[in-house]
């Protein structure tokens, strides 16, 4: 405990949790617990009423299968809140879930892109304090997936991470706790989708829907050769209107992913020009974190060792990464005092 204006600061009842507010899948994790929150950034709308009826996964089901007057959207775009009213909707239905089961002062890390501007940074604060929040900070993606990649960054040695999400790919060289050298693109998971989509539409006259595409690429996606997969599509064909099945591999569909690989790569060989030279030898030795959902396709880490020069790493957990940095972070505010050490910053405190 801390004696704080004279009253005593119960340390041992805040609860901290860490949110990835994710374009494609929101994950929370609680200090001691670990990730106990994993859902699809989906909200179901009945739009004769605008009230929501589902959110998350079970939301996510019944995308292209609603009724024309429900609607199932992602609040999120490019990392980014779009939808405010729904992005609240979302983010309160999933902390009410949590909340049940803790007690005392809530303390929320949320995540943002490292691109992301004032006025973005601002509506995901009010999401957060709209849900009940107390203390709320905010952490660059990338530096939070650092950190829960295992990677100490407050050290005078430099660490990069790229952290390939649903909507954005965040790229950058960290050093004594703060960012030296970033970019962030909207390139990432779902241009990979939606290269897909264009690809069965063209190839085979067939369309598909976003959970299919997102099954294609998760079972057969592959930015090298020597993958020998193949899996099966059900769509609606383009000549007949009937339902149809064609057999993709990932020989055919790997030239669709090669302009984003191109552009990911481009952006970290850019960010490694501008890296002090200084850094460039830790880099050599300790080479580059790949994180998120969307560097699961494969040989991905492989392109990107080839294209810059660098041992690639994926970390552990490469999903969660992000919201467990978050949670890490919150652990260490009490305790951080040196400012060029402090990776996060308090965006809202409500007393």
């Amino acid at each position: 405990m801390k004696i704080i204006n004279g009253k005593l600061d119960q340390l041992m009842f805040h609860k901290d949790i860490g949110i990835d507010l994710g374009t494609a899948t929101v994950l929370i994790y609680i200090k001691g617990e670990g990730i106990v929150l994993r859902e699809p950034s989906v909200v179901a709308v009945d739009t004769r009423t605008n009230t929501v009826i589902a959110v998350g996964e079970e939301a996510r089901k019944m995308i292209g299968k609603t009724p024309p007057y429900i609607e199932a959207v992602r609040p999120l775009n490019d990392g980014v809140i779009s939808n405010y009213t729904l992005t609240e909707a979302m983010i309160k239905t999933f902390i009410k879930k949590i909340l049940k089961r803790t007690f005392g002062r809530t303390r929320i890390m949320m995540c943002v892109p490292s691109g992301v501007t004032d006025v973005e940074q601002r509506a995901v604060i009010e999401t957060a304090r709209e849900a009940g929040a107390k203390d709320v900070y905010v952490i660059e993606e990338p530096v939070a997936a650092a950190v829960g990649a295992g990677a100490d960054i407050s050290r005078p040695r430099g660490v990069m991470v790229v952290d390939i999400g649903g909507g954005t790919t965040d790229i950058a060289v960290i050093s004594l706790g703060n960012i030296v050298v970033s970019r962030s693109i909207k390139i990432a998971g779902d241009e990979f989708t939606d290269a897909v989509i264009r690809y069965v539409r063209k190839a085979h006259n067939m369309i598909i829907g976003p959970q299919t595409a997102e099954a294609v690429k998760i079972a057969v996606g592959s930015v090298c050769e020597g993958y020998d997969l193949s899996i099966v599509a059900r769509g609606v064909s383009m000549l007949s209107g009937l339902p149809v099945k064609k057999i993709i591999t990932a020989d055919e569909l790997r030239p669709s992913f090669e302009d984003f690989v191109y552009n990911i790569t481009e952006r970290i060989c850019e960010v490694l020009e501008e890296t002090p030279p200084e850094l460039h030898a830790d880099l050599l030795e300790d080479g580059i974190i790949l994180t998120g959902a969307g560097s699961l396709v494969r040989g991905l880490d492989k392109r990107i060792a080839d294209a810059v020069g660098l041992f690639v790493r994926r970390a552990d957990d490469i999903e969660a990464c992000v919201a467990k940095g978050a949670g890490a972070a919150l652990e260490n505010i009490d305790i951080i005092s040196d400012p060029t050490r402090t990776y996060y910053k308090r965006a809202y405190v409500r007393e």
